[in-house]
């Protein structure tokens, strides 16, 4: 499967985020060929007050992010990882942080919701609290894709989470997304360690699309670290966006995949722990 990840400089306007997602995308369609496209965390919205993200929260089935991803797979016959767009939750004040996953026909096959908040002061003063406009998913979820590959999904801040990623490698994942809209601050120091650590100890392909560039917020602008990835189950960068709004494409390799969990077989050889020690038995 040949995957290309889009990166994007999102803002506080809608119609012009989906305009750029739509013309990223027909440009890596038309140059690398890919069978399937993953955007990055917040496609549709980045930017203003608490007030003007819980406003651009979409009835997802019904809303323009949705229409535009499943026509794009239609269309093109591709398969298409939305990144995250903001659902509004019935009966809730707080939105979901949502990704969902179409078929080469348009057809919904997977949806996740960010189960872990970024809540935190990073070392340069910015705030964050994203629980503040968004509720936290609470179910791990993973995506039949097409070859036998099995797709799990996960959300930025996710990544800090190894647990997560253990329990998708029990579920028998191959293919791991992490669409983000990582900070400059901890995007410096962190992303490129964090994203091949959970390759390396599930073994699995990372598909790690990414926010760059800045965008507006009350007290100023917000800068994005960018540098979207696609990783080998052996932690190794295979293909790198530049900076700025772009793409990067790479074919995941099953075959690879397998020499390198035969040759290095840690999801066999994982001990399990409780509270009373470690648990008889191996792997996962």
């Amino acid at each position: 499967m040949r995957v290309s990840v889009i990166q994007m400089n999102s803002i506080n306007d809608k119609s012009a985020n989906l305009e750029q997602a739509r013309r990223l995308a027909e440009a890596a369609i038309a140059a690398d060929r890919p069978d399937l496209i993953s955007f990055p965390e917040n496609m549709s919205w980045c930017g203003g007050g608490p007030e003007d993200r819980l406003a651009a929260a979409e009835e997802i089935e019904s809303g323009p992010t949705y229409q535009l991803c499943r026509e794009l797979a239609a269309r093109h016959g591709v398969w298409v990882h939305t990144g995250t767009i903001p659902e509004r939750a019935p009966h809730e004040t707080r939105n979901r942080n949502t990704t969902l996953v179409f078929d080469r026909d348009g057809r919904e096959a997977g949806r996740y919701s960010k189960i872990h908040m970024f809540d935190m002061e990073t070392p340069d003063g910015q705030v964050y609290r994203e629980s503040a406009v968004n509720q936290p998913g609470t179910d791990v979820v993973t995506v039949d894709l097409e070859g036998g590959l099995k797709a799990g999904l996960t959300v930025c801040y996710d990544m800090r989470f190894a647990e997560l990623y253990v329990a998708l490698a029990k579920a028998g994942v191959s293919v791991i997304f992490i669409p983000a809209a990582f900070t400059m601050q901890t995007g410096r120091d962190h992303w490129e360690v964090l994203l091949r650590a959970r390759a390396i100890e599930t073994q699995s392909w990372v598909i790690a699309a990414a926010q760059t560039g800045d965008f507006p917020v009350p007290d100023g602008r917000r800068q994005m670290y960018g540098r979207s990835m696609i990783i080998d189950p052996w932690g190794t960068i295979v293909a790198q966006a530049s900076d700025g709004p772009g793409r990067a494409t790479a074919t995941i390799d099953t075959g690879f995949m397998a020499n390198v969990r035969n040759r290095m077989p840690t999801l066999q050889h994982r001990r399990r722990w409780n509270e009373n020690g470690m648990v008889p038995g191996s792997g996962l």
